[in-house]
């Protein structure tokens, strides 16, 4: 889930006529009007919305009064209802909340997404609303709403750093899975970066490294649960692909194409165990080596200290495009051949 805010524009409000195209060409849908006269709804023309944020916008210090963000998940994760909650939230959580706001759907893209067009004008007090430091407050705000409404817990970092780890690049792999990337200061010390900011600054002294007696009989109850669920599930493990810009909705170029590496072994492990795998590779060419990150213990394993990587996955040539990948996971299959197919590719 991402946030942009766009660059403030005139006073003519030319968002709304934008949005307006979109519902009128079948692309977008008005889901919410919010703080305006009660003559103003969801059936009122994009003129009438127009014309009364511009009438609350006089001011002689704001010349481009228009607000426009978008909101945006991946392929299609959340719904356009849910996005227009998870809008109505972020508007009170950035100091919109009184404001004259619309909410428009937008399904033209491979992510669901939703602009929101406001006055950055106070409908209150005719001040400029504050805009300092909006693209990291509006990645903060967004951030409490989806930890508020989907208990994403704003201590994850905190409790990730917690894990006990058999090297350095062990934690920067765990961290980076969650979203987070690792700097190596010249004092020595490590800047976490969330989003291109810094999170939290550590010394590596910091790190837990240690290794406990219980360690290694932990090692064997996951050996037993790798070799047995490796004969019970396929462990095809096939490229997934994802060549989108999630920040500006297009393509990416040939070098920030993402992939990974998937299988059905790894959602097992995980879903019944928490036991995460995590592989190591450049450049996405095939792993070389991997991880497993024991969530119910906080630790880090090195995998081939349990189990050979080619012991365990079968590496294929297969690449399947993300967006198949999700939905293939949604298991929203039609009928018994569909699922046969789906079998035999796994």
């Amino acid at each position: 889930m991402i946030v942009k805010i766009l660059s403030a524009a005139g006073s003519d409000f030319s968002a709304v006529n934008y949005n307006d195209k979109k519902i009128n060409s079948g692309k977008g849908e008005l889901m919410s009007i919010k703080n305006f006269p009660s003559h103003i709804g969801l059936d009122s023309s994009q003129k009438e919305v127009a014309n009364y944020l511009k009438s609350i916008s006089i001011s002689n210090k704001v010349k481009k009064p228009q607000f426009h963000a978008v909101i945006s998940t991946k392929f299609r994760e959340h719904s356009k209802e849910e996005l227009t909650n998870i809008a109505n939230k972020f508007m009170e959580e950035f100091g919109y909340g009184s404001q004259p706001f619309i909410v428009v759907f937008h399904n033209d893209t491979k992510n669901n997404h939703v602009h929101i067009v406001s006055s950055r004008v106070s409908k209150e007090n005719g001040k400029k609303i504050d805009d300092s430091y909006e693209k990291i407050r509006s990645q903060k705000a967004l951030a409490k709403v989806m930890s508020e409404m989907y208990g994403i817990e704003n201590n994850k970092l905190e409790k990730l750093l917690e894990y006990r780890f058999g090297s350095l690049k062990q934690m920067e792999l765990l961290l980076a899975n969650h979203g987070y990337k690792v700097l190596n200061k010249e004092d020595g010390s490590l800047d976490i970066l969330d989003k291109g900011t810094v999170a939290k600054t550590i010394e590596e002294n910091q790190i837990d490294f240690s290794v406990k007696q219980e360690d290694e009989k932990r090692k064997k109850q996951i050996w037993a649960i790798l070799n047995k669920y490796k004969e019970l599930n396929s462990n095809k493990v096939f490229q997934v692909i994802d060549d989108r810009n999630e920040n500006h909705f297009t393509a990416r170029n040939e070098d920030q194409i993402k992939s990974s590496y998937e299988s059905e072994l790894q959602f097992v492990l995980k879903q019944n165990f928490g036991l995460e795998i995590l592989f190591h590779g450049k450049d996405n060419k095939t792993p070389f080596g991997y991880s497993i990150v024991d969530h119910k213990n906080g630790k880090v394993y090195k995998g081939s200290e349990i189990m050979k990587m080619k012991t365990l996955f079968d590496f294929t040539e297969d690449k399947i495009d993300k967006r198949l990948f999700e939905e293939l996971k949604d298991f929203n299959l039609r009928n018994e051949d569909e699922k046969k197919v789906v079998s035999e590719f796994f």
